[in-house]
């Protein structure tokens, strides 16, 4: 799995002008399944979600957790992070899970987090979406689950 995590202070998500996910402060996490990923994957991503310190404290250090701030997850798959430009202008997408066994890991992670005390918001599996965010600092943290 593949993640782009954004801090944030606001986000939402629309499908067909109609807002269909919306949080405050924290994260906005695009995720892509990757063919072969499985529960560890999930498990990897979702626990780095609901533990990493990348909020600012009194000092002024990224030393908070999405816990601490009582902060939100707003996760959207986005298979597209599984594109492969190194042949030609044309990205391959051929690593990006086929839906049918990528729905079932997203909600699994899903899961997880809120497992973990945290509120999770999704986007709509599949869905031509729109993302607005207002990206805190800005903050974007890249997680591989298979670079651990």
């Amino acid at each position: 799995m593949r993640a782009v995590i954004q801090r944030v202070t606001r986000a939402h998500v629309s499908v067909d002008n109609e807002v269909c996910a919306r949080i405050g402060t924290g994260l906005l996490v695009l995720l892509g399944v990757e063919k072969d990923d499985t529960d560890q994957d999930a498990e990897f991503i979702a626990r780095k979600i609901a533990n990493m310190r990348i909020f600012q404290g009194k000092a002024g250090k990224m030393n908070r957790s999405l816990r601490d701030v009582e902060g939100a997850v707003l996760l959207v798959s986005q298979f597209t992070l599984l594109g492969d430009c190194r042949k030609g202008n044309r990205p391959s997408f051929i690593q990006s899970a086929q839906p049918d066994a990528a729905e079932p890991l997203f909600m699994r992670t899903c899961d997880l987090i809120r497992s973990e005390g945290l509120p999770v918001q999704t986007g709509i599996f599949g869905a031509m979406m729109d993302v607005e965010l207002v990206n805190a600092g800005p903050v974007t943290i890249l997680l591989d689950s298979r670079k651990r």
